[in-house]
């Protein structure tokens, strides 16, 4: 049996081989997985599905509203259990607000190690989860576990959004502004935690940023202005940047001064060689469609913004006649709220990082 104090002891990262959101598969493995030659029924409901890489699918109602349905899950990237339910929960229902609409109902999905970890240290999981489930104003209504061998835990989320206010990440236009709303480097921070140099000072900085609901995207969705959404998570700044562009047919420049870094000397941990493996991966898949400015360090930048990020910011592509409106709403709920690029005509390379 273990004691109460092993149990304060336990450190979840320790017991398993990926991080939050650094667990996806790159963009260029899943595609190769997605790629079908097995044709569906046409189903005219279905408003968002497989045929773009969107957040979430999107099924109409027929009474001017639709349906919201996204799933979302991975392996630890906090020892605390409860801080790991709460960021898992916090990320799943990120979708549903990256396409504008409002969550109504999640299920629980839970993989554990029962013979390493005692439930006790599940159930704390699960009180995370209901935690930010209930700042979020739904239920978690259910659920399914299985025995594995790492613990993952995460949700199915459905919402509601009325189809005037449905926001993809490939429906962007040219001339637009990009905001993101959370600073990036959750995936440098949570790397040097599971190598031991994390800074006790430094601690607090990812799990309070992941832990934080993307509610605005509910509001963001009724502004007819914004014309592109998405979450970054897992495939970095640039990789969902990329998708927004290539499936808007457009390209993008980004500002690399203007981006938010979770913290002022982040430099200092990507020298200490704590870079999430994510990183790689993800320049792999998408690296040869990014450009940048002489005045950039390249290797420097795509360590940025190549970043896996879990729970992270809205990505949002907004008219300039909507920008002051959208940086008031940003500011009234404390968010980012300076533009960190544009988006232009279609060029040689899909984005292009400048100074």
């Amino acid at each position: 049996m273990i004691t109460t104090n092993e149990k304060k002891a336990i450190k979840l990262t320790q017991y398993s081989h990926g991080a939050g959101c650094g667990c996806k598969l790159s963009p260029k493995v899943l595609d190769q997985i997605l790629e079908s030659n097995f044709v569906m029924p046409d189903n005219d409901k279905l408003l968002v599905g497989n045929h773009s890489k969107d957040d979430a699918a999107v099924y109409d109602l027929g009474n001017g509203q639709a349906l919201i349905s996204t799933t979302d899950f991975f392996m630890p990237i906090v020892d605390d259990p409860y801080d790991f339910g709460r960021i898992a929960s916090a990320n799943a229902i990120s979708d549903v607000y990256a396409m504008g609409g409002q969550p109504i109902l999640a299920i629980a999905i839970l993989g554990w190690p029962v013979n390493v970890l005692p439930p006790e240290i599940a159930k704390r999981v699960v009180e995370g989860s209901r935690s930010i489930c209930k700042e979020a104003g739904i239920p978690l209504a259910g659920g399914h576990s299985i025995d594995s061998p790492e613990p993952i835990f995460g949700l199915a989320v459905n919402g509601l959004v009325d189809i005037a206010s449905i926001k993809q990440n490939n429906t962007a236009q040219e001339g637009d502004l990009l905001f993101l709303t959370k600073r990036i480097g959750v995936g440098i921070l949570t790397t040097a935690e599971k190598k031991g140099l994390l800074k006790e000072a430094d601690k607090s900085l990812a799990p309070q940023q992941m832990m934080q609901l993307n509610k605005v995207g509910a509001a963001l969705g009724k502004l007819k202005g914004v014309h592109a959404m998405t979450d970054v998570t897992g495939f970095g700044l640039l990789g969902h940047l990329t998708e927004m562009v290539e499936g808007s047919g457009l390209s993008a420049i980004v500002d690399f001064e203007k981006v938010p870094l979770i913290m002022p000397d982040l430099k200092k941990y990507i020298d200490a060689h704590s870079v999430p493996g994510g990183t790689n991966r993800n320049w792999e898949s998408y690296g040869a469609k990014i450009g940048f400015d002489q005045s950039v360090d390249p290797e420097y930048a795509k360590t940025i913004l190549a970043d896996p990020q879990t729970s992270g910011g809205l990505l949002i592509a907004v008219s300039p006649s909507m920008a002051h409106e959208v940086k008031a709403l940003l500011e009234a709920n404390q968010l980012y709220a300076e533009p960190i690029g544009s988006i232009h005509a279609k060029a040689e390379k899909f984005v292009i990082v400048k100074k």
